[in-house]
């Protein structure tokens, strides 16, 4: 529930007027009521001012909690969580907000691969919502996971003994997965919310481009399992002061504009989300912290115009943030970026696309555990986020999941004198080519290449050799050399499409032939994103001759 008491009577009534002018439906519809409640000395009190939803329009709970709301075949009504209570959550403490109104449920002639909805019969004489009074700080923490991915049993371990074993015991408010929760087989849902549930809190969803009914002929039916399983494929939640638009990016095509029976998509919100995101906005001070979810990205550094990696109608959203403190989440790329729309104007717009918890789909040589490495291709290993907010303030951090928990970047040294990648591979132990020694008559054409793996276009690299003056590095979009050797190496364990990208958190510098022989400290100084201090560093190895020992 926003806190009316911040809102201007300027901004309510433009709110008001949002609502009033918002365009009605042409579908025929029924008028859904209910009551949202929290329950009070064994029995049900009313929650008043509470948002509730069709996917739409947003109406609010009057004085005795209650609302109503036109809805068709097809809508799902849902409440919008306010601060200060919990939702019920299943067994899986998968969050329960919504009601599926399909009275004939999922058309059985589409012959999906995998359940739909079952008849849910005519409107219910009331849709009631539960809400549990809870503490809520205005300063918490969430889990951000995307692209778990996993195509089969064997990498659903994968990621149950990996990012997941990783995060248990955390003390975060809720988690949230951004798409592609799988790969394709919707049957393993089950098994995945299992495994996911034992995290402990709260864990919200929506979905990806690998997560649709592909059979579908067009986008409305392209979400049966997933509504099934966990209900509204876009909504909002408030937490704290920060409100949650958690969207749905993936525009399905159907099944025809395919080969295969496998459809095409394209990054695009639609006018009926846009008119849910601007009906949740009028209701929202303007000051407040906007975080938005979605699983195709408003931009991405890796191809800027393709429709199946951008969201082709990005303008609009941004059009209606205006100039709101905004964090927009995104996955699907299998990439780490930072963007920062409109930040020419008055825009404080922060778009951050995650690194895949599956990497690079679970690609790579297995580690002593048995676990692919699974280095994204960009460079980043495999891992998620963590979200910390303070009223409308906020950071992100990254954290491996595998490997050091704290590992932040990688430093290579890179060496024209050792040929091409092809040739040393056969020659030289794994990595070997990207360390120590150089001979000194090398140095001059040689490369540090730092790969910061959560680093953007205001993170700012620095190196010292020994106790010399430190030396800006140059951010330089090129693939890292590291993941690009695993993945010639080990060619016969990654996917086929695997290969090693172009990196947007690349910094290069040329080390200069004026090093003497012997053993250096090479210290590297990042202020990231957030301007947060991280160093790391390696040994640099000069030898005086071209024929010394290759380590």
């Amino acid at each position: 529930m926003t806190d009316r008491s911040t809102l201007t009577r300027r901004e309510t009534m433009a709110g008001a007027a949002a609502l009033a002018l918002a365009p009605a439906t042409a579908r025929a519809s029924d008028r859904a009521t209910g009551i949202v409640y929290e329950m009070v000395a064994g029995a049900r009190r009313g929650v008043p001012d509470v948002a509730v939803s069709n996917g739409s329009d947003v109406v609010r709970t009057d004085g005795q909690g209650r609302y109503g709301l036109d809805v068709a075949d097809g809508d799902i009504v849902f409440v919008v969580k306010p601060p200060g209570y919990a939702l019920p959550r299943d067994e899986n403490n998968i969050p329960r907000f919504s009601y599926i109104h399909q009275p004939k449920g999922t058309p059985p002639d589409l012959r999906l691969r995998y359940r739909g909805i079952d008849p849910t019969g005519p409107l219910p004489a009331s849709i009631d919502f539960a809400l549990t009074r809870e503490a809520e700080p205005d300063a918490f923490d969430v889990v951000l996971f995307t692209d778990p991915q996993p195509e089969s049993p064997v990498e659903l371990c994968h990621v149950r003994d990996t990012a997941v074993t990783r995060v248990l015991g955390t003390k975060a408010a809720f988690g949230m997965t951004t798409g592609d929760i799988l790969f394709d087989d919707l049957s393993f849902y089950g098994r995945s919310n299992r495994i996911m549930g034992r995290i402990g809190i709260p864990w919200f969803h929506i979905g990806g481009n690998h997560d649709l009914n592909f059979e579908a002929p067009d986008a409305r039916h392209s979400r049966e399992t997933f509504k099934r399983v966990y209900g509204a494929p876009y909504y909002a939640f408030h937490h704290g002061k920060a409100l949650f638009l958690m969207l749905d990016t993936v525009n399905y095509l159907g099944a025809a504009s395919g080969a295969d029976g496998v459809g095409r998509y394209e990054g695009r919100i639609g006018e009926r989300q846009l008119g849910f995101i601007a009906n949740m906005l009028a209701q929202t001070p303007k000051d407040s912290l906007v975080v938005i979810a979605m699983h195709i990205p408003l931009y991405t550094d890796l191809n800027p115009d393709d429709p199946r990696q951008n969201v082709m109608d990005r303008e609009r959203l941004l059009d209606l943030l205006g100039d709101r403190p905004v964090l927009s989440l995104a996955g699907h790329t299998h990439t780490t970026e930072h963007h920062y729309p409109r930040a020419d104007g008055a825009g404080r717009h922060h778009h951050h696309v995650l690194t895949a918890v599956s990497g690079s789909w679970w690609s790579g040589p297995s580690t002593r555990t048995g676990i692919p490495s699974a280095d994204s291709r960009d460079g980043t290993p495999n891992g998620f986020h963590v979200l910390s907010v303070d009223g409308n303030g906020y950071t992100t951090r990254y954290r491996p999941a595998q490997g050091e928990p704290d590992e932040a970047m990688r430093i290579v040294l890179e060496s024209q004198y050792r040929g091409g990648v092809a040739e040393v591979l056969r020659d030289y132990r794994p990595m070997q080519t990207l360390r120590s020694p150089v001979p000194r008559e090398s140095l001059a054409a040689t490369n540090l290449v730092v790969n910061v793996f959560d680093g953007g276009p205001r993170t700012r690299v620095r190196y010292r050799i020994d106790g010399s003056e430190p030396v800006e590095m140059v951010r330089t979009r090129r693939p890292d050399p590291f993941v690009g050797e695993v993945f010639q190496r080990y060619a016969e364990t990654k996917k086929p499409w695997v290969k090693a990208e172009p990196s947007s958190h690349v910094w290069v510098a040329r080390l200069g032939g004026d090093i003497t022989s012997g053993i250096h400290r090479i210290t590297v100084d990042v202020q990231d994103e957030y301007s947060r201090p991280l160093s790391s560093g390696i040994l640099l190895e000069v030898t005086s001759e071209e024929g010394a020992s290759k380590g």
